[in-house]
């Protein structure tokens, strides 16, 4: 791969109880361990981070392939869970679940749409048959 663009980011302080930040000052933000995980709570987590940026990388890579074929993606949203829980091997895994909303495109038209940009997407070829990924369309 001949890289495009590279970010880079800082942890500091206690991992999940500490603070990131990229190295040229756009994301500065403290994070704690959620309060379900029985931490303290009160700041995002990597869990937050992960979600925004795979919902805003996939919204991105849908419209791409949705403008090549003529579909109207206006008024479009992708909604990122991602979820945290035991691996079942004394770790941690996690699960991505995207929901699509395409209010101007058909059903069929969305479903072609969302599974090419499963395909395109960065995060997507990433996590691919690492984590569980469930596709939505709302």
């Amino acid at each position: 791969m001949t890289p495009l663009y590279t970010a880079t980011a800082v942890s500091t302080g206690e991992g999940r109880n500490g603070h990131v930040e990229t190295t040229d000052g756009l994301l500065v933000a403290d994070v704690r361990t959620p309060e379900a995980m029985g931490g303290p709570g009160g700041a995002t987590n990597p869990e937050q981070l992960f979600a925004a940026g795979y919902a805003a990388c996939f919204h991105s890579a849908l419209k791409s392939v949705a403008k090549k074929s003529g579909g109207d993606t206006s008024e479009s949203e992708v909604v990122a869970d991602v979820s945290i829980g035991d691996n079942g091997e004394g770790g941690f895994a996690l699960a991505v679940e995207l929901e699509v909303t395409l209010p101007k495109m058909s059903r069929e038209d969305a479903e072609k749409a969302v599974e090419k940009a499963h395909q395109v997407c960065p995060y997507s070829n990433a996590t691919r048959g690492n984590i569980e990924v469930k596709l939505t369309i709302a």
